[in-house]
């Protein structure tokens, strides 16, 4: 299963005529990236449950809600698809983004709950070493450099702005992401590089699962 040339080429295309009339006319081109892109859907859920439990994939709709935004562009110029873990024990989720020029594979804790935020914080408090060490493991590097996420000026409020960890407890997002070219998202062995690259995430995922299923002395919060 591959994405088809026709999926960038409409997308490219879009970004510059978005809008209403010339979507209409260029509708049969849409139908058929559309379902292209929900076939790459389905198969990148079951590749991902050969080693993961995934509960549920959803391909984002291309139309925009531009009530509220200064945005009035129409359409998405991407198709963005995402994949839920399943039960309350395994967290952390799976994104995939494809936009000509800026496609990529993405996960982790985006804006987690205030509750949520706090206990990743005290753990890294209490205990820096796991986190940098995953990290900082030679696959974690080679397809995600780094742990990303927007971060604040200072310590949150509460916290040490000299404690070790300020670096880690400074962030609001707990994110990684590896690009791709349009070569490699057209490519014949895309569908597998995606795999390798959420399978990539797993060890973070299942430790930050660890943290936020637990409290501070290790015992479970989850039924």
């Amino acid at each position: 299963m591959k994405i088809q040339p026709g999926v960038l080429q409409f997308l490219s295309d879009l970004s510059q005529n978005n809008n209403r009339e010339w979507f209409l006319a260029n509708k049969p081109r849409y139908e058929a990236a559309l379902a292209n892109m929900k076939q790459f859907v389905k198969s990148v859920e079951s590749a991902l449950g050969e080693t993961d439990h995934i509960e549920d994939s959803t391909l984002f709709r291309i139309y925009k809600d531009v009530r509220f935004s200064k945005d009035k562009l129409p359409y998405k110029n991407n198709f963005g698809m995402g994949f839920t873990r399943a039960t309350k024990r395994l967290r952390g989720g799976y994104y995939l983004h494809i936009e000509p020029g800026a496609s990529f594979a993405g996960g982790g804790f985006w804006q987690p709950s205030a509750e949520d935020l706090k206990r990743i914080r005290d753990e890294f408090v209490m205990d820096a070493q796991s986190i940098r060490e995953i990290i900082a493991e030679p696959t974690f590097k080679k397809y995600f450099g780094t742990l990303d996420g927007e971060e604040l000026k200072t310590a949150p409020r509460g916290y040490d702005k000299d404690s070790p960890a300020v670096d880690l407890i400074r962030k609001k997002s707990f994110v990684v992401r590896r690009s791709f070219t349009d070569a490699e998202v057209a490519s014949e062995g895309f569908l597998q590089e995606v795999k390798r690259t959420f399978e990539a995430m797993r060890p973070y995922f299942d430790y930050m699962s660890m943290v936020l299923t637990t409290n501070m002395n290790g015992e479970s919060v989850v039924d």
